[in-house]
């Protein structure tokens, strides 16, 4: 089957032309934590990616490469889009997007209204946290473990207007989803405005539970604002689950869309108090569009989403899910306890999906790193820093269980 036949056809009926109207039959029977296992299955996944035969790639958190069928039809529309040049730009692009955005907001499951496309995680969150209206003395909450830039912002805010930050640490074995409320619930004042939370930390891959925090904030009058960068396209739910006010994530992570997308979800009813940081009057107060002023943007990223859709809608949410939890577990329960090596993610199934971190004592991570790619041929990043010390391993859909095995190998040595 050719490359644009099958991203036409990825949604709905894609796997059965993949894989055989047969065989296809068996798979959708099975169920996710089944498939998950199943190497032939995801060999085939596999082969949708231009691998390199140079090194293993475990560092997928950071930008996850696109399977082919997506990347050629990205390619196709950036041709595309050239050729009618000015015209398209001044007429098609606005629908074409806007569809884009209405499909985005389904697969969120809020409303359209409610919904914009950025170009990351950290430009969705900081138009929150910079469209605040700070008044010196006013309070945000947010954990020594969230993304840096994020971090960098609300330090900004205590330049500029005055706040102040409260800044917790998370645990990496908790004892129940009660002591990770219960900590946040501690650093929230009379003058608390914002907190801040991850659904899956960066560096360790740790699980928080979001909605019973995002409870707790409320009864203390505190708008609540959720890092989805690495949960959306990678864990089964929908964003009003999460009970935030705020949410946002990076479509090039977990979704494999081209480099430069994201969203930014708004309540409704705190759309108007926001202030857009780029001005555009013709847009009311009260519309989300107020903050997405991006100008001449390459509007063939934003189009490319859809292929992106096409081909996570096709393997579906559940076993996409399902297979990089196991993943996870596979590495892990391999070296944890061995002696020498230390799993910086929790233990708990339940609290962990794709990502996780390991150290090696008498390795810094830096050096655990360079030693891993230049002896071993295995591509990580060094995590130091929040109380985390090591690299991060962060599997996706093309990768097997044989280069887990050689990951594997690598820190037993190591460790020796």
């Amino acid at each position: 089957m050719k490359k644009r036949d099958f991203v036409r056809t990825i949604g709905g009926a894609s796997l059965a032309l993949l894989f055989g109207e047969d065989a296809w039959a068996r798979y959708a029977a099975l169920p996710p934590q089944q498939v998950a296992q199943d190497e032939a299955f995801w060999g085939r996944i596999r082969r949708q990616y231009l691998l390199t035969p140079e090194y293993i790639n475990l560092e997928n958190g950071y930008y996850l490469m696109q399977a082919q069928p997506v990347l050629e039809a990205f390619i196709a529309r950036v041709r595309e889009v050239n050729r009618q040049a000015s015209r398209y730009m001044r007429t098609r692009q606005f629908d074409d997007k806007a569809a884009v955005r209405d499909r985005l907001a389904r697969m969120a499951g809020v409303e359209p209204g409610t919904l914009i496309i950025t170009r990351n995680t950290t430009e969705s969150l900081d138009t929150v946290i910079g469209g605040f209206h700070w008044e010196a003395g006013d309070e945000a909450v947010m954990a020594a473990q969230d993304y840096g830039a994020m971090l960098d912002m609300f330090r900004l805010q205590a330049r500029r207007h005055g706040i102040v930050n409260r800044v917790v640490s998370l645990p990496m074995d908790p004892r129940s989803d009660e002591e990770i409320v219960q900590l946040y619930e501690s650093a929230i004042g009379p003058k608390t405005r914002l907190l801040m939370v991850c659904h899956m930390v960066n560096i360790t891959g740790q699980i928080l539970p979001v909605a019973q925090i995002a409870d707790m904030a409320h009864r203390h009058g505190v708008q609540v604002m959720v890092d989805g960068a690495h949960s959306f396209a990678q864990l089964d739910f929908a964003v009003p689950d999460l009970h935030a006010d705020y949410f946002a994530a990076s479509l090039h992570k977990w979704l494999a869309c081209p480099l430069g997308a994201g969203i930014l979800h708004v309540r409704r009813d705190h759309i108007a108090e926001l202030w857009p940081t780029f001005a555009d009057l013709s847009v009311p107060d009260d519309d989300i569009r107020k903050l997405n002023h991006t100008g001449t943007h390459p509007v063939h990223t934003d189009l490319a989403i859809n292929d992106a859709l096409d081909f996570h809608e096709g393997i579906g949410i559940r076993r996409k899910e399902g297979r990089l939890r196991y993943l996870q577990r596979y590495w892990t329960d391999k070296v944890r306890g061995v002696p020498g090596i230390t799993l910086n993610s929790p233990s708990d199934p339940a609290r962990t999906g794709a990502i996780g971190n390991v150290g090696v004592a008498g390795h810094e991570p830096a050096e655990l790193m360079r030693t891993l790619f230049e002896r071993y041929r295995i591509w990580t990043v060094a995590i130091d820093g929040a109380g985390v010390r090591g690299v991060r391993i962060t599997p996706h859909l093309f990768t097997s269980t044989a280069d887990l095995d050689a990951l594997v190998r690598a820190l037993r040595e190591l460790a020796a």
